[in-house]
This record gives structure tokens, C-alpha cells and sequence, in this order.
């Protein structure tokens, strides 16, 4: 990983309002980052991160948001395929525990990739707290990656 993270941020429908309130708080730190977003999460993002910007009145760097599609309609997977490419380094995942979504195959599939890949994952406000006030957060990171071939050269008969 580099001094500079791809940082994926997605939350759904009932946890939107809770990301964008943890950008805002968060956009000092984010604008030394690239962000991925899924479908109108990213819109919000993006809005949030503008809103910021034209409130302080200065022109520091803006983080580059890269939207995906909408969850649903593939963007978890997409996401999922830069996991495995390794071009997203930390994701941020406020899902709701309360509500079920029509695409948790996606979303379990979003999660199990990204612990494959060994990218750090939050969920909730707390864990993504941590993780970006970590100092590995901007300094250059070799994470310890997990051998699978055990899995993928056993004999299936």
C-alpha cells in the first residue's frame, strides 16, 4: 500500500446519513486519499466533501471519488473485483444490521473478499474511527497476505 490509500466507502439506505456526517468529520483526513463509492453513496459523498470545502472557504486538495454503481444493480460487486485486483486499500462499510437488503449475497461476498485480501474493514462508526486515526493510515503498508493455495490446490475427489 502506499503513503496515499484507496479508501472505499459504501453505507446503505438507513446508515447513509451516518457516513456522510463521519466524512465531514473526517475530510482533513480523507483528502489525502482516493475514495470509491457505491452509487449514491458517492453522490452524497461528494456533496458532503463540497459543502465542506465552500463552508471553510480554501482550496486544499480534494479527494478524487470514483462512483460505482448503485449496490444492487452491481456496484458491490465491482467493488469486490478492486478488492481482489488489489486497488482498494481499506473499506468502510456502515451496513444496517436492522434491515434486511434484497442483495446480501453481494454484501457477504463484499465482506468475505476483503477479509481474503486481508483490507482492513469497519462497519460501524467506532471501528472506523480507529482505523483513520491509525498512523499506518499515511505512511507506506505491506500487509502479511493470507496463502490460500492450500484451498486452491486440493483434490476435490
Amino acid at each position: 500500500m502506499n503513503k496515499r490509500k484507496s479508501i472505499a466507502l459504501v453505507a446503505h439506505d438507513n446508515r447513509k446519513k451516518d457516513l456522510a456526517e463521519w466524512v465531514r468529520y473526517n475530510h482533513g483526513t480523507l483528502r489525502g486519499h482516493d475514495l470509491v463509492c457505491t452509487g449514491t453513496t458517492g453522490r452524497l459523498i461528494e456533496q458532503t466533501l463540497a459543502d465542506k470545502l465552500a463552508e471553510e472557504g480554501n482550496g486544499g486538495p480534494v479527494p478524487r471519488v470514483t462512483r460505482l454503481r448503485s449496490g444492487p444493480m452491481g456496484g458491490d460487486q465491482q467493488l469486490g473485483a478492486m478488492i481482489a485486483e488489489g486497488r482498494v486499500d481499506v473499506l468502510i462499510f456502515f451496513w444496517d444490521p436492522m434491515e434486511p437488503q434484497p442483495h446480501d449475497v453481494d454484501v457477504k461476498a463484499l465482506l468475505r473478499i476483503s477479509v481474503v485480501c486481508n483490507v482492513p474493514v469497519a462497519c460501524n462508526r467506532s471501528t472506523a474511527d480507529f482505523l483513520i486515526s491509525s498512523p499506518l493510515l499515511g505512511r507506506p503498508y505491506l500487509p502479511i497476505a493470507k496463502d490460500y493455495s492450500g484451498y486452491l490446490d486440493r483434490d476435490l475427489e
